[in-house]
Parts: C-alpha cells; structure tokens; sequence
C-alpha cells in the first residue's frame, strides 16, 4: 500500500521501528476498529488510534455531551456541551488526522443491532459505564468471533483486559453476571479523577495496535489493573472457566439478550472498576 509524502512523514516514528514499518503501518490503514462509547474511555483511545493511522474508526454512543463529561472526555470541548458524542468525536478526530474514515452511530448497542455492527470491524473497544452493556459487547464480541478490549474506572482505579473468543478468558468466565441493583456504589456517588481514565483508554489503544500488528504479548487472561493513589499496577492471572454460560463447554446463553439496566457501579469484592 503506497503512501504519499506527507503519510509519510505522519507516520514516521511508526515507520522506523522494525516491528512496524511500512508493512506494519499498511495493515492499520487497512484496520477497522469499532468503539462502544465516546467518553472518558473512548477518548484516548479514538485519538491515539487516529493518530497511529487506523483507517476506519466505529463509534456508538447515543448520548449528548454533558459539562460534566469534560474533566475526563477529552474528545469534548466546552462549546460541544449539548451536542451529539459520536458527532463532536468524529469532528476531533478529523481535525487531528483526516485520513481516517470515522463512521457514527448515534444510537445505543442493542441485542437486535450489537452482532450485525460488530461483525464489519476487526477488533472492538468497551470504553461503556454499565454492567449490562459490558456483558452485552463481551457477548456479541463472542458470537460474532471479534478480539475485545475491556476497561473500566471508577475512582483512582482503573483495568484492562483483552478477549480474544475461543482463546482466553471472557468476561463472563470471571464475572458470572451483573452485581444486584444497589449492591454497588454508583458512579455519581463514587467519582473518578478523570486522568485515569486517559491511562486506562491509551492501554486499550495500546492493546489494539498490538492486536492488528500482530506483535508482543495481549493482555489475554490476564487482569491488568491500576491504582493512581500509589501509582502501582498489578496482574490478576485469569483462565477460561470450562462452566462458562457463554465459552464454556456446555454454554447455556446462545443467544443476546439485555440485563436489567443498572447505573454505573463498582464491586469492591470483585475488584471492578467501571467508568
């Protein structure tokens, strides 16, 4: 794939390392990548991934941007309170590389929509802040056989993980199901110091370049998570559960299906962080 001088030029710290180059930097022209949720997650991940040339750019989300969302979404700016997510994103992410093709969906992720979106991209972000729509994506991701990134914040926490079906852990192999309504402390109640979730949603970028350019170790069963208070990470090993409802050799879910919707929450006990 030919690029013009000026591509060049862009992608030139990409191009000099040797498990990239031309050849590397060919393959994430050519990569479609879809991201569930245009906030604090989404973000960092949208711009570093339209920085590194990703050719196509998926986003859902069907919310309006809030003044509350821009001390963590910095794809948002003052002027965008109001405004449609996925259509100020997609003006940002132009603005910072207009090579990239952004198409938008100003909608939420259904089960009647979820696999048919999916199956056109060839990896999936989870930048969303609910327990539902986490289990929905890691779902239709399995069903519709598509490497997932997970990340969740809430607090001065924050985690990563990577889902490759049929190959590691999904997230239904370490949490069953949603926690109870009112088990949880909401995200409103909780915060977030909004610098997190550009160290969780860069991660994510991260794991995505890696997938697509074929190079290093996924987090594929493994937890990765972070605390901000001590600037420590720390690794959770992880397996495929042969019980699983969805994986497992004798899946009892078959089909998509929508979990009670809950607010953004935290189990303390589990350890998940949630934007």
């Amino acid at each position: 794939m030919n690029f013009s001088e000026e591509q060049i030029t862009r992608y030139s710290r990409h191009i000099l390392l040797p498990e990239v180059g031309g050849k590397g930097q060919a393959k994430l022209r050519k990569a479609r990548v879809f991201i569930v949720g245009a906030g604090g997650l989404g973000s960092p991940a949208a711009l570093y991934l339209a920085a590194a040339g990703i050719g196509t750019i998926g986003l859902i989300d069907s919310d309006r941007v809030d003044l509350s969302n821009l001390q963590r979404q910095i794809l948002h700016h003052t002027p965008d309170v109001g405004r449609s997510k996925v259509q100020s994103a997609k003006e940002k992410i132009h603005a910072l590389n207009p090579d990239v093709t952004v198409e938008t969906y100003e909608e939420r992720l259904m089960p009647h929509n979820a696999i048919k979106l999916i199956q056109s991209y060839d990896v999936v972000i989870d930048g969303v802040d609910n327990f539902p729509a986490k289990f929905l994506i890691n779902d239709a991701c399995f069903f519709a056989d598509k490497p997932l990134v997970h990340g969740g914040i809430l607090r001065f926490d924050g985690r990563v993980f990577t889902i490759v079906p049929g190959q590691s852990a999904c997230f239904r192999c370490i949490f069953r199901q949603p926690p109870p309504p009112g088990a949880v402390a909401s995200c409103q109640e909780a915060g977030i110091i909004g610098a997190v979730a550009g160290i969780i949603g860069t991660l994510q970028a991260t794991e995505v370049l890696k997938l697509i350019l074929g190079i290093g170790r996924p987090l594929t069963d493994r937890l990765l998570d972070f605390d901000a208070r001590t600037t420590t990470f720390r690794e959770i090993r992880t397996s495929r559960n042969p019980r699983c409802q969805l994986c497992g050799s004798h899946p009892t879910i078959t089909e998509l299906f929508e979990h009670v919707p809950e607010t953004c929450r935290f189990e303390p006990s589990a350890g998940i962080p949630v934007p």
